[in-house]
């Protein structure tokens, strides 16, 4: 189970007898979870107004992090194409696995300073947050269109003779160059209408060159064939040749050109190996970047999605404490005394566990029990789906991604 549930529960003489209750009801008898104390530190309460406020801006901010957090994650996989199954084991924080890092969490105090007010903590995280998202969208629109660029020039370097480049099957000896009366074309003709082509290519203008025509190569479908003439008959030839559906290509041998294009290819695969990274071993790579003299590459790219994951998740974990922190703080009062737990529920007993929290902080809220035992009557009602509860809770999902690994 990726899931856990972010709660808290008001101290009673202490904070470790909260913890006690909680772990006799959850584990001890029925193991219903598996449990962790959640730290979070002596933060400046303020003002009961910018309490209420800033519950309502956390409730915002927590969505807006979360969905920077996926789209971060789902870009690496889109990145790393053929190797998603290798995406979660990039998708680290601080360094370690997300499970780790949420059920070990500790207060980053140089980042989020707990001198500071909780609005400008918030802030920090707020424009910490916007710059990643502002940064992925660059970044992506810059690989994408590098991509696109790519899978283009790669396109016009395959699939049928009809519409592929031609510049890497032709040479300069299968061409009569600077002439000034005759030309060399280029046909397509389908492999079942060679003999037809032989026949009659001759005939198909005045001024064909006879014996002109040679196979310069083949798909599976069609063969091309070069064939010489005088440069008056070539609007003829052109006609005649589609009626008997031949097709010639409009092709010019030009030395030059050809070498950009060449040129064109090899920058924009090099850019995009650039981006990529290969820091796993065999089985990483997509089909564009099966080349031999790859062996471990770090591209900025996914170097950058890795820190930046890492950077919104760590983020997004303090905003779930932050509003832990105010909610028990609203809910349970001054001073503050609660305790924070994270619960990571087994998954046939999910009801079941939340039918035990109901039971053991009733007492906090006796609108919201009222609520909760009016809808465990109602048949086929997801219990998953009620957010309110007598404690205060947080559901924290560490599957980011649309696809199962």
């Amino acid at each position: 189970m990726t899931e856990f549930w972010l709660i808290s529960a008001p101290g009673e003489k202490t904070c470790q007898q909260t913890w006690d209750k909680m772990m006799a009801a959850t584990t001890r008898t029925n193991n219903l979870s598996t449990n962790h104390k959640f730290s979070i530190p002596d933060l400046k309460v303020g003002t009961l107004d910018v309490l209420v406020g800033l519950s309502d801006e956390l409730a915002k901010l927590d969505s807006f992090v979360e969905s920077v957090v996926k789209k971060v994650a789902q870009y690496m996989a889109d990145v790393l194409e053929d190797s998603r199954d290798k995406v979660q084991e990039n998708l680290l924080a601080n360094g370690v696995d997300l499970v780790t890092y949420i059920t070990r969490f500790q207060w980053d105090m140089a980042k989020y300073p707990i001198k500071q007010s909780l609005k400008n903590i918030s802030e920090i995280i707020s424009k910490q947050v916007t710059q990643i998202d502002n940064d992925l969208k660059t970044r992506a629109s810059a690989y994408n269109n590098l991509k696109g660029n790519l899978q283009n020039l790669e396109r016009k370097n395959a699939g049928s003779l009809l519409t592929r480049s031609l510049a890497d099957i032709v040479k300069k000896e299968d061409f009569v160059l600077d002439s000034e009366y005759l030309i060399t074309l280029l046909v397509v003709v389908p492999k079942t209408a060679y003999t037809d082509w032989q026949k009659t290519y001759e005939t198909l203008a005045e001024m064909v060159v006879p014996r002109s025509s040679n196979l310069l190569f083949e798909d599976n479908d069609s063969g091309l064939f070069s064939v010489t003439l005088f440069r008056k008959a070539i609007d003829d030839f052109k006609h005649k040749a589609r009626e008997n559906k031949f097709t010639v290509r409009d092709f010019q041998y030009n030395e030059e050109e050809m070498k950009a294009d060449k040129e064109e290819m090899t920058r924009l695969s090099t850019d995009k190996k650039k981006q990529f990274v290969s820091e796993m071993n065999t089985g990483i790579f997509p089909t564009f970047l099966t080349l031999s003299c790859i062996s471990s590459l770090q591209g900025p790219l996914v170097r950058w999605l890795k820190v930046n994951f890492s950077e919104a998740f760590i983020a997004w974990i303090h905003i779930k404490a932050l509003r832990v922190f105010v909610e028990s703080v609203l809910r349970y009062g001054l001073p503050v005394n609660f305790q924070a737990m994270l619960l990571q529920p087994n998954k046939k007993t999910m009801k079941k566990l939340r039918e035990v929290l109901n039971d053991l902080y009733k007492h906090l809220d006796s609108s919201a029990a009222a609520i909760i035992d009016s809808a465990m009557d109602i048949p086929g009602l997801n219990l998953s789906q009620q957010e309110y509860y007598p404690y205060v809770y947080y559901k924290i999902d560490c599957n980011l991604l649309d696809f199962k690994v």
